[in-house]
């Protein structure tokens, strides 16, 4: 223990002796670390963010989708799911609490709305009064889509705060008409405000009643809704799955042998596949950068054996006055290993700070966030990195001849 402890404070000394050499030797180190760190945060601070906008919809909902291969779509073939569809699912909903229909007016894109000579693109959609708590949504004047509204297609509307200000509505906008697809639709309400996401806004949105946008959609376009559903008990999830892919299956009348073309998902499929895709990112570029890592061990390496050199005399001296070979091995080793953590210390808060700042520099995009495993990989990391490129060095002085070490010039 002793030795342990002398072996530490000759290794401090050392450091402090030789300050600006010791700081460009841990420079690689440094770079290495924060530029990991600083990549980590900010791609964990994107997951941390999908994963929030995932938490609302539970664990017992379902949803379903449309999905076409990318050889079904080189032959033209686009899989749809249909207004059918819906109603074959709601004729066979034993355990389901409720439905709910989502119909875009355009598949992955916006529809132009007009006020007064105005006209701003969102965002449009038609769905029922249940979305409202799929979508955790918060209505700051007005109200949200009635059951009646969907029932007798009333021409009603709910909008985002992005779409109110880009038509220049009043600030409460409940009781003035929009323009959409050549009718005129009544504004019921206003959501609360909820921000931007990776850079996109989530106000600029509109919100129908379904059958009433089933209706200006009219026959000239094939529907293609989004459907989600709340299960009653959580339990019910795998069998109504079951049900669920074997009555569409039956409706879009595919043989056993091709394959399904829907998606039936539920929240835990969708953030495992989101984090699996995040993961793998912070895997290939914090491999990457760490590159720097092993740079900075060389230099450390390098640095090391410079100082054997110098202190060749030292060596010999301490050997003839009884030191053995290991007091001198873990002398030189625990000195590489100190200017590597030192490294990896400064480049864990360099590179929090770099992470912060570049996620704050890009508009709307999420705060960083680093995660503890990331600061221990680091730090054992350059601890690692010390004792690999340090052992070279410590073992060439502890193998020195005391005779011809004294007699160094």
């Amino acid at each position: 223990m002793f030795s342990l402890i002398e072996s530490f404070r000759s290794a401090i000394l050392s450091v402090k002796a030789h300050g600006f050499r010791s700081f460009l030797t841990t420079l690689g180190i440094i770079i290495g670390v924060s530029s990991t760190i600083a990549v980590v945060s900010v791609i964990q601070g994107l997951s941390h963010s999908i994963n929030q906008q995932f938490e609302g919809f539970g664990s017992n909902s379902i949803s379903i989708r449309s999905f076409t291969p990318r050889e079904e779509r080189m032959k033209g073939k686009i899989a749809r799911i249909s207004a059918n569809d819906v109603e074959m699912i709601r004729r066979h909903s034993e355990g389901v609490e409720f439905i709910t229909p989502t119909l875009s007016s355009t598949i992955g894109g916006t529809s132009p709305v007009k006020y007064k000579g105005n006209q701003a693109f969102a965002q449009i959609a038609g769905t029922t009064y249940t979305y409202q708590d799929v979508q955790n949504i918060d209505i700051k004047y007005g109200r949200f889509l009635s059951y009646s509204d969907n029932q007798t297609r009333r021409k009603v509307i709910v909008i985002g705060e992005k779409l109110r200000e880009d038509l220049s509505l009043p600030n409460n906008p409940v009781g003035s008409f929009v323009n959409f697809a050549g009718e005129w639709l009544k504004v019921i309400g206003l959501a609360e405000p909820r921000g931007s996401f990776f850079g996109f806004s989530q106000d600029n949105f509109a919100i129908l009643p379904y059958n009433t946008m089933r209706g200006l959609n009219g026959n000239l376009l094939e529907p293609d809704i989004f459907v989600q559903l709340q299960l009653k008990n959580v339990d019910d999830l795998d069998q109504i799955k079951a049900k669920l892919r074997t009555i569409l299956r039956k409706q879009h009348h595919l043989e056993p042998d091709e394959d399904d073309d829907f998606k039936i998902e539920t929240p835990e499929q969708l953030t495992s596949g989101i984090s699996q895709l995040i993961s793998t990112m912070t895997v290939v570029l914090g491999g990457i950068v760490s590159i720097s890592l092993i740079v900075g061990g060389i230099g450390i390496m390098n640095i090391m054996l410079v100082s054997v050199t110098e202190r060749t005399r030292e060596i010999g001296i301490c050997k003839a006055i009884g030191a053995k070979r290991h007091h001198i091995l873990l002398q030189f080793l625990i000195e590489a290993v100190v200017l590597s953590l030192l490294g990896g210390i400064i480049g864990i808060v360099l590179g929090y700070g770099l992470g912060m700042l570049a996620a704050a520099a890009i508009p709307n995009f999420p705060a960083a966030n680093v995660p503890l495993w990331a600061v221990g990989i680091a730090f054992g990391f350059s601890a690692f990195v010390g004792i690999l490129f340090g052992i070279l060095p410590a073992a060439k002085a502890a193998n020195l001849d005391p005779i011809d070490a004294l007699r160094y010039e």
